[in-house]
């Protein structure tokens, strides 16, 4: 059987058709001329004459019944042969990874693949024959444009744009465009290749965020260079005050500056240090005390929002924990201070701790304000990132935070409550020496 299916397996086809005839016929003619000579050589002129038109029709029949059988033989081949190409070329349109739509230049749609409709919701019985559903209206003279520089030979590859789906999302995609080579009398067909670059961006953005990184630790060497100065000069002028006043109540409010410049110190050094993970200074130290001079500090910030504060630090008293005290500061005032900053006027904040059986301590600081958006869940750790208005967050505090914690061998675990609001959970390691305890009575501060 003849496999060409071009011009010249054609020819080859109408040669073998004429001789494989030609043959039957001389085959025919001969078988018939022996049986003649055979059996009907004493017959009349008129009967052989009636027995030679019964050869030409049986002739003509036999030979017109094998060349119909080769024709529609060589038609069933050429019908599977274009059925299994049609399937080769739809198995492999289905497994392209792109979404790929071939396109008229009516840019009505030809045929759309499987991963068309699984990134743009739209199945491919109701996109043939429509015009390109997924460009939005301010993209077309794009595509137009396009579309032109691969009429005049030019390559569009890989050119970032906006298509939508059948919910009206709009998808960042990467598009590219080939001509498809026109066949004769056949109109012109377009290729276009689109691939989600939603990833892409994402790593693109953590790029960036890293060089963000790298910028803010240059700024922040300079910004510790500067304010070192300064703060190491107040804290000696309180110490030289703190031996001038004798009182107590001087005292204590000058130990509270004094914890506030520090505080201060820790997180400039923090920043300096963020992208590089510091050398901690562990010494063994109560997590309670830690937390207790948080808590002061922020003690204004309660009173400018009217927040009611309530802080159960009982089951925490005989626990110690192996940590920088400085650190673990700047780790507690993050969390504190977003709690202060998410509650409304007269909210609340919860600070409870305590210990477990297998030598961790744990502290849930709760509040009442709206907790996190599902949409930014994963992101909330992100250094720089933030979802409070310009100028009032630098994204920072739960990025270091986190880190300080893991610095620590411990965790930090965000999460919404069912009653609304937030819940920080930190958990960090005991010392071997330090037992739990249940938790006892309860402190309140407004």
């Amino acid at each position: 059987m003849i496999t060409d299916s071009g011009p010249t397996g054609r020819r080859w086809f109408l040669v073998t058709l004429g001789l494989s005839c030609v043959t039957l016929l001389a085959i025919v003619f001969t078988v018939w001329e022996l049986v003649e000579h055979r059996y009907f050589r004493d017959l009349d002129y008129v009967t052989l004459h009636y027995l030679y038109i019964t050869r030409g029709i049986a002739s003509s029949l036999l030979v017109g019944a094998w060349a119909a059988w080769l024709v529609f033989g060589e038609r069933r081949r050429h019908e599977q042969q274009l059925e299994q190409s049609y399937e080769h070329y739809r198995s492999i349109l289905s497994h392209m990874p792109e979404a790929v739509a071939l396109v008229d230049e009516e840019l009505r749609v030809v045929e759309w693949n499987d991963a068309a409709e699984r990134l743009f919701g739209f199945e491919r019985p109701e996109v043939l024959g429509q015009r390109l559903p997924t460009v939005p209206p301010e993209q077309w003279r794009e595509l137009e444009e396009a579309l032109e520089r691969v009429r005049g030979g030019r390559d569009v590859l890989d050119q970032e744009t906006i298509r939508v789906t059948c919910r009206g999302e709009r998808v960042p995609v990467a598009v590219s465009y080939s001509r498809v080579p026109r066949a004769a009398h056949q109109p012109q067909f377009f290729v276009e290749v689109a691939q989600d670059i939603r990833p892409r961006l994402r790593m693109r953005d953590k790029l960036l965020e890293l060089e963000k990184l790298t910028l803010m630790g240059q700024m922040a060497a300079g910004t510790a260079h500067h304010l070192n100065t300064p703060l190491t000069a107040m804290l000696l002028q309180i110490e030289m005050l703190r031996k001038q006043v004798g009182n107590a109540t001087s005292s204590e409010e000058l130990a509270t500056i004094e914890r506030e410049i520090r505080f201060c110190q820790v997180f400039v050094q923090n920043l300096l240090h963020f992208a590089r993970r510091p050398q901690l200074q562990r010494k063994q130290i109560s997590l309670c005390e830690v937390i207790e001079a948080v808590v002061t500090l922020f003690r204004p910030s309660f009173h400018l929002k009217k927040a009611d504060v309530q802080v159960d630090l009982s089951g925490l008293r005989p626990c110690q924990i192996l940590g920088d005290p400085n650190h673990l500061e700047a780790m507690f005032s993050a969390l504190v201070s977003n709690a202060v900053d998410a509650i409304p006027a007269g909210g609340w904040i919860r600070i409870r701790g305590s210990s477990s059986a297998d030598g961790i301590a744990e502290v849930h600081i709760e509040e009442n304000g709206p907790g996190i958006s599902e949409q930014f869940r994963a992101r909330i750790f992100e250094p720089f990132f933030t979802t409070k208005p310009a100028g009032q967050g630098t994204g920072l505090g739960l990025a270091i935070a986190r880190n300080i914690a893991e610095e620590h061998d411990g965790t930090l675990q965000l999460q919404n409550r069912e009653e609304g609001g937030l819940r920080a959970t930190v958990r960090l390691p005991l010392v071997s020496s330090a037992a739990p305890v249940q938790p006892a009575k309860q402190e309140s501060q407004t």
